[in-house]
């Protein structure tokens, strides 16, 4: 339950803040009881789990919706506040500073870490589960499975335990939160990431529509079935039942020469299913080092799942090449890499697009697991002559010389190519002064297009 959508209600934030603050007192409450227990009152030791958690309202909060959806009990309800307390409400943890008169030293059982910047008290496994079992070991083990990598939490990337420093307990790793989530829970929104090296892929929008998509009847037909998949693809699945014949998402290959349409149907995609479109970066994901590859993409998997991202794989032979014969160990990792990219594919439940100019060179073991490979020719003369007409500014006239339709049918070139001419023209017949589109600069900006393949007209 990940929403882009921010709470329709101009008291959002008044809303999200009086429930986290509920929540707070609550925490704080049980937190209470807990260390008076661990004080040595032996009467509060039971009191924790007697303290109930506020009631879900109805439209309350976004936090409120989420804790609903998932059915959070309150060992889970608990953890969650804890993690999420350091971003919201650091000093609400500052008694775990308090030091153990008997040893002089801070107490063992409260775990905990101090950040570099942050002044505050940082919670590990080790203050979760203290908080739930305190020194009952055998509510100790059974407060361990909100960590497993099957609880909801991991599964759906909440939050999880940092690893810990080598030979140290796992409980000693640091409670953390997605960043997604802070920002979910607070403004009621998700902040799209920012590209970088944590997330190497950029959204790609277009301001296109499908009637702007100029691509021969067979194309057409073929992108049609990724279009009734993204409309009926979760009935089948769920209302169906067909998860356990059939393999989450669906993948595809765009293949053909540059400029035929391959990335603006990608973002007419996204548009069509109101989801967002991340073009990765293959040159920040490629890596010559061993392992480096696959972080890098799991970066991207793991911002990109639950949330419906189609993910766009320009240039895909520079990450799904055929594999090689093992010569050396570095074939050996490279063979694994795909290996790794493979299984990562097939788990992925969104849209996944890979491009490339030439269908062969894409690995033959990726291809036996897409639902569809699709060509994108360069457009034939009728076609070009669509492309031509349509991309001139309303604002300009062509000069009566200028034939659109012997220009079409004499030379050869895909639809970006044609833009690409169009802006030159058109930057042209500015520089003059002049809104009329000369066939001078037309065929002027066709010879440098042409010149760009080695090429001469």
């Amino acid at each position: 339950m990940v929403s882009e959508s921010p709470v329709l209600n101009k008291d959002a934030y008044h809303l999200n803040a009086s429930a986290l603050l509920d929540e707070i007192t609550w925490f704080q409450n049980v937190l209470q009881a807990r260390l008076e227990g661990y004080w040595g009152e032996a009467s509060a030791t039971d009191l924790v789990y007697s303290i109930p958690p506020p009631e879900l309202s109805a439209g309350r909060s976004v936090y409120y919706e989420f804790v609903d959806f998932y059915k959070l009990t309150f060992s889970e309800r608990l953890v969650l506040m804890l993690a999420l307390l350091p971003h919201i409400c650091p000093q609400a943890l500052d008694v775990f500073f308090t030091r153990n008169q008997t040893k002089d030293r801070g107490s063992t059982e409260f775990g905990g870490l101090k950040g570099t910047a942050h002044s505050g008290f940082l919670p590990t496994g080790e203050t979760a589960l203290f908080l739930l079992a305190g020194n009952d070991l055998s509510k100790r083990f059974k407060a361990q499975q909100i960590f497993d990598t099957d609880h909801l939490f991991r599964v759906h990337n909440i939050l999880w335990l940092a690893s810990s420093p080598a030979n140290e307990p796992i409980f000693s790793g640091q409670l953390l939160i997605n960043d997604e989530y802070v920002d979910l829970f607070t403004s009621g929104t998700l902040r799209r990431p920012s590209f970088s090296m944590d997330f190497p892929a950029k959204r790609i929008t277009t301001t296109l529509s499908w009637n702007d998509l100029v691509l021969e009847r067979h194309t057409m037909e073929q992108l049609n079935d990724i279009k009734i998949w993204l409309e009926h693809g979760k009935t089948l699945m769920n209302e169906w039942g067909m998860k356990k014949q059939l393999k989450p998402g669906y993948k595809v290959l765009f293949h053909g020469p540059p400029g035929t349409g391959k990335t603006l149907t990608a973002g007419l995609f996204g548009k069509l299913a109101g989801v967002d479109v991340y073009r990765v970066d293959l040159s920040m994901v490629v890596s010559k080092y061993i392992g480096e590859t696959e972080k890098n993409l799991e970066k991207v998997f793991v911002k990109a799942e639950h949330k419906n991202w189609i993910l766009f794989f320009d240039e895909a032979d520079a990450l799904f090449g055929k594999r090689t014969a093992i010569s050396d160990a570095h074939d050996k990792y490279a063979n694994q890499e795909i290996a790794y990219l493979l299984q990562r594919l097939e788990d992925y439940n969104g849209l996944v697009i890979l491009s490339s100019n030439m269908r062969s060179n894409v690995d033959e073991a990726f291809g036996r697991r897409l639902q569809s490979v699709i060509y994108f020719p360069v457009p034939k003369s009728h076609e070009r002559l669509s492309l031509w007409q349509n991309a001139f500014s309303t604002k300009t006239t062509l000069s009566d010389d200028l034939d659109l339709s012997a220009i079409a049918d004499k030379y050869e070139i895909a639809g970006g190519s044609i833009i690409n001419v169009v802006q030159y023209a058109s930057l042209m017949a500015l520089h003059r002064g002049e809104s009329v589109i000369r066939q001078p600069d037309v065929l002027e900006g066709i010879r440098k297009e042409f010149r760009k393949d080695g090429k001469t007209i």
